[in-house]
């Protein structure tokens, strides 16, 4: 039951995010640009996507590594499918999670004084 309202969540993130772009939101390439911002501001601790951050990073690295090989060879379907859940996760995490990032910059971003 967790499971699958935990992949009703991710596919209900990434539409979310997804429609947002028509309806005025930034532009994927303005998400992506922001990617290394948010990182070096979380890394900072100016930023509180930390944890958020942490899950992006053990996702891409399960997808990416060879531990998630497995699956796929005993279990080809259904190691497949949790490929195509994680990226899909991954994908509305880092969509939605960009555009908040770039709504803290617009509002919240602390101001350096020099």
């Amino acid at each position: 039951m967790a499971k699958t309202l935990k992949r009703a969540a991710a596919f209900t993130a990434l539409g979310k995010a997804l429609m947002s772009g028509a309806r005025g939101g930034p532009s994927l390439s303005k998400r992506l640009s922001a990617l290394p911002r948010m990182l070096k501001a979380t890394a900072k601790g100016e930023y509180d996507g930390g944890m958020r951050v942490a899950l992006m990073a053990a996702a891409t690295a399960y997808v990416v590594s060879p531990i998630d090989a497995v699956p796929e060879a005993f279990l080809w379907v259904f190691g497949l499918i949790d490929d195509a859940v994680m990226v899909t996760w991954l994908a509305g995490t880092v969509l939605s999670e960009t555009e908040r990032f770039l709504e803290w910059e617009r509002t919240v971003k602390p101001v350096v004084v020099r």
